[in-house]
């Protein structure tokens, strides 16, 4: 009997296969779960107990081990589900599961939970969650028969393919890899590889090592994998470096975002048989697929055999044939309707799909012409020595963008040269006019990109619009004029801002992950620390020179500005319900009283223009965090807007304290000075992130 299944310990052919669906099925049965979650590492457990879910007529949660916290738990909340299959008793318990049975033969265990029912279609059998541009993504309801409906169109279109063995590279949880790629291969007879994903380089919702991912093709001997476009991009890189070529693979899928041409082309130069696909949650992954024949690079292929696809009046791309059933809490989406897909397209006259970008990102330019920034960043992207670009352009003559060099060290001249070459890929008024180079990539941690890394235009907009405002004239092409000083600052503490906003406590929080006790403990920190800010500002001015008399009138300036804001302090405590007296005849923590004393210390002893290090560090963290912050802890606290008044008001006051500010470090001339400001930039870094670390972490809730 052929092997149908295998992973590092050992192979399974149909029968085993079956006897330990067998096990998965008993175990489902005895709990009588309403809805199952499945939290685990892609390996024959993880397809036994979807495939036992399945057929035990339960919906399954696939959760993704890269969800935050705050994801998961929402994942767990919305669906109702009480009913766990995971391999860590820790994980299980945060998400509020009590104590585990073992299931027979497996090393994952059996957790269940109080839950309130929540709406769900009947026919449901999959609920699907993707971690798009919010931390509450909805829930995807599938039926049994979308998911059979797709693996066997793909089973249709691929059989001729000679594809004898799928290797799993993305988390099964993922409906690309689920259904697309193993349910596949099962269908067709192939064995499906189903290897930890350590073991193919993967780590988290990005991190990826292309090297053991080419090598693990290499030894697991795979016909078939599929991939994201950024694993292809670093995949295309190591072959052209040297990296031997996989020997065997006949069929690499692509899918999830936007790929440029050139980069398909440079794929198959190097020996890597990609072909590009799109699809969609709602329709159980892929709609459209080119294929080895039926093959138009550009394009994302021609609907699959069980799948329909028009496009709107306005360009948009509508889907039907094999649509969700509804969203987890709201089964009111028909399916005998189009699917708005969001994106906007063409087909040509061989039936070819053409995806030009997202309708909400479109651009119109100030000369009218519409454009779609997914394409100019596909091209700037696909050499390999940019790998990370965010295009604006609305309203504007020409468009600019913001770029993440592969090497940080890579010269202005050779990344001009990069966006030169896009250029030549793309119509005059798609082309990139001005560009600047982003202070660090674009990541989940500083908030630029999302879990899944795609870029958050609005806050990469939100960070680097004044300057790329100032880009903005008849004489000006290329990159940016020589480096001002503000810009100098932003680049040498760089490093320092990334490990303040990778703190946990700051990241779970704009994760929606995040105690009302922690929200209490920072308010309390933050009014022992704020209330210093006035008088620091008047011994500052006390103390400059006379050469320095014009930064006086902007100490008044802010004096005015910050004059009584730790009682806003104050008074969000007390809307978010705590006492907001104790806070005031408390004593501060040991990281805010450090912070203080080192900006009164730094001003006395050494030179007070350095003081403006600390305004930087505070204004611009506020700038970065501050609004988004706020909103997470509204959504996942439930408390009244009244307690949010210092960081919504600090959000939005200190966008434009970050332009005053950055006009006033452009006056410094004198090195001392501005090594000074740069000195205690790095050093507040570390002080104000104590205060976070020093926040209490939130007790654990378990529910027996």
């Amino acid at each position: 009997m052929g092997i149908r299944m295998i992973c590092p310990t050992s192979a399974f052919t149909a029968e085993t296969l079956e006897k330990r669906v067998d096990r998965f099925a008993q175990a489902i049965a005895g709990g009588r779960p309403r809805v199952l979650g499945l939290l685990a590492d892609n390996g024959p457990d993880w397809l036994a107990a979807d495939l036992a879910a399945e057929r035990a007529g339960v919906p399954l949660v696939p959760l993704p081990a890269f969800f935050t916290p705050a994801q998961a738990r929402h994942a767990t909340e919305s669906t109702g589900m009480d009913a766990l299959i995971c391999a860590s008793r820790d994980m299980a318990h945060e998400l509020g599961f009590g104590a585990s049975d073992p299931i027979d033969g497996s090393m994952l265990g059996w957790f269940q939970r109080d839950a309130a029912p929540v709406d769900l279609h009947p026919a449901t059998s999959k609920i699907s969650f993707t971690s798009g541009t919010t931390g509450a993504p909805k829930g995807v309801c599938l039926g049994a028969a979308q998911q059979h409906a797709l693996a066997h169109a793909l089973a249709q279109t691929t059989r001729g393919l000679g594809l004898a063995r799928h290797l799993c590279l993305l988390p099964l949880p993922v409906l690309l890899e689920n259904v697309a790629g193993a349910r596949t291969a099962l269908i067709i007879g192939a064995a499906c590889a189903t290897p930890p994903l350590s073991e193919v380089g993967m780590s988290g919702a990005s991190g990826f090592d292309a090297a053991a991912c080419l090598a693990a093709i290499e030894r697991w001997q795979a016909d078939s994998v599929i991939l994201l476009p950024q694993m292809l991009l670093a995949l295309v890189a190591a072959i052209e470096g040297g990296a031997p070529r996989p020997g065997r693979l006949r069929f690499a899928a692509v899918g999830g975002a936007r790929v440029a041409p050139a980069l398909i082309e440079r794929a198959r130069a190097a020996g890597f048989p990609v072909y590009e696909g799109y699809g969609l949650t709602e329709c159980a992954s892929v709609v459209t697929l080119n294929l080895p024949g039926t093959d138009r690079v550009g394009s994302v292929g021609r609907p699959l055999p069980h799948a329909l696809v028009r496009i709107a009046k306005d360009g948009e791309i509508l889907v039907g044939g094999n649509t969700c059933l509804g969203y987890a809490g709201d089964i009111r989406v028909p399916t005998d309707t189009w699917l708005q897909t969001g994106d906007i397209g063409r087909i040509d006259g061989d039936g070819f799909l053409h995806i030009e970008g997202r309708r909400k990102h479109l651009l119109i330019t100030s000369f009218g012409r519409n454009v779609s920034p997914e394409w100019p960043e596909a091209e700037l992207v696909a050499s390999g020595a940019i790998t990370q670009a965010a295009v604006f352009g609305e309203a504007r003559p020409r468009l600019c963008a913001v770029v993440v060099p592969r090497r940080p060290d890579m010269s202005d001249a050779a990344m001009q040269a990069e966006v030169a070459h896009a250029n030549g890929r793309l119509p005059d008024y798609a082309q990139i006019a001005s560009w600047i180079r982003a202070e660090t990539p674009f990541t989940a941690a500083n908030g630029l990109a999302t879990a899944n890394g795609r870029v958050r235009r609005d806050e990469v907009w939100s960070h680097y619009g004044a300057r790329l405002d100032s880009l903005e004239s008849p004489e000006h092409s290329g990159p940016e004029a020589p480096m001002s000083f503000y810009e100098e600052l932003q680049r040498r503490t760089a490093d320092e801002r990334e490990t303040l906003l990778t703190i946990p406590v700051i990241r779970n929080c704009l994760a929606g992950d995040v105690a009302l006790e922690q929200y209490l403990a920072f308010l309390a920190q933050a009014y022992h620390h704020v209330k210093h800010t006035v008088p620091l500002l008047m011994s500052c001015g006390a103390r400059l020179p006379d050469t320095h008399a014009w930064l006086r009138s902007a100490i008044a300036h802010y004096i005015t500005e910050e004059t009584g804001h730790e009682e806003w302090i104050l008074n969000d405590v007390a809307a978010a319900g705590g006492n907001a007296d104790a806070v005031r005849a408390s004593a501060p923590g040991r990281a805010a009283e450090l912070l203080v004393a080192y900006a009164y210390d730094y001003v006395a002893r050494r030179n007070p223009v350095g003081f403006f290090g600390m305004v930087y560090v505070l204004e611009g963290t506020s700038q970065a965090i501050a609004s988004r912050a706020a909103q997470s802890m509204h959504a996942c606290l439930g408390l009244p807007p009244e307690a949010f008044t210092y960081l919504t008001s600090h959000g939005d006051l200190d966008q434009e304290h970050v332009r005053f500010f950055a006009g006033l470090m452009d006056r410094l001339d004198a090195p001392d000075d501005r090594e000074a400001v740069t000195h205690v930039a790095r050093r507040v870094f570390r002080l104000y992130g104590d205060v976070f670390r020093d926040l209490p972490a939130p007790a654990l809730q378990v529910t027996a």
